[in-house]
């Protein structure tokens, strides 16, 4: 199984959401989240004082799914993602080992 986390413009997230949903794509969840991307406008952009400078609002997005099916996972975020800068953000792929559902059984 392999996990496909990607960092994204708030802007492209619908859309990214919508290509992996048709793609068949449904272990899916996203987190607003700072970071350093290049902002597209303004509203994207506030300071942190923890950070003591400018952050990016964005998406982190989480895609589980079987081995076979990951590279098409990436193909689609990163289509589905651009925003014309040449850095839109960043697609990671990783190994899970193992994964389990939970189940509606108490006791």
């Amino acid at each position: 199984m392999k996990e496909v986390k990607a960092f994204i413009h708030r802007g492209r997230v619908v859309d990214v959401i919508h290509a992996l949903e048709d793609g068949g794509f449904h272990y899916l969840s996203f987190s607003d989240v700072k970071g350093q991307l290049t902002a597209l406008s303004a509203q994207e952009q506030s300071y942190s004082i923890e950070l003591g400078e400018r952050v990016t609002r964005q998406i982190k997005l989480e895609v589980f799914c079987e081995d076979d099916q990951a590279e098409r996972a990436v193909q689609l975020i990163r289509l589905h993602g651009r925003t014309g800068q040449s850095v839109a953000g960043w697609v990671y792929q990783s190994t899970m080992d193992r994964a389990w559902p939970i189940d509606g059984q108490v006791g």
